[in-house]
């Protein structure tokens, strides 16, 4: 993802409703803890969270798609 990528994000970030936005900055700070805690997953882990993180966003596409709503973005490419 590029810099000018999030940047557009982020300016849609800022139109949303404050809740909305105060539950991605929730999500950001608790990444932000992951990526400093001395807890590491083994390769296994991480391709299982790998594999249901997929899971779960097909499954939201799914959801959005029959209920009429907007697309789901792919995100970055998952290994």
């Amino acid at each position: 993802m590029t810099k000018d990528q999030v940047k557009e994000i982020l300016d849609r970030v800022l139109t949303w409703p404050p809740e909305r936005q105060a539950d991605l900055a929730h999500t950001v700070e608790l990444m932000e803890a992951q990526d400093k805690s001395d807890v590491q997953l083994t390769d296994e882990q991480l391709d299982e969270a790998s594999r249901t993180r997929r899971a779960v966003q097909e499954s939201m596409r799914r959801l959005h798609t029959r209920n009429g709503a907007c697309r789901i973005s792919e995100g970055p490419s998952a290994n």
